[in-house]
């Protein structure tokens, strides 16, 4: 049975006890890191966090679509998705 995803506050108080500081300083860490990726990535650029992965945004060309209750083909404008590429260190601990 998969196990419940750890919330930001369960995140913070684990960053804070790894960091051996209080739980304020570590959400104001964690808000600053957040900030930074979304900003970097919002400008077209990458972020990369060692271990863990590169996270980027591509750019999705305009297509067509099918509206899959109705059936009706339509056009997609172009638009863009944030994707991140996993860290092989990761993916080698999860697998072992």
């Amino acid at each position: 049975m998969a196990q419940k995803p750890m919330t930001k506050t369960q995140l913070v108080a684990a960053l804070a006890e790894k960091m051996d500081t209080d739980k304020k300083k570590a959400g104001e860490a964690l808000d600053a890191i957040t900030s930074l990726i979304t900003e970097e990535v919002s400008a077209g650029g990458a972020v990369t966090l060692p271990g863990v992965g590169k996270i980027f945004c591509r750019e999705r060309p305009a297509r067509t679509v099918r509206n899959p209750s109705t059936g009706e083909q339509m056009q997609k404008e172009a638009d863009k998705v944030v994707k991140m590429t996993i860290a092989k260190a990761l993916k080698d601990s999860v697998n072992a």
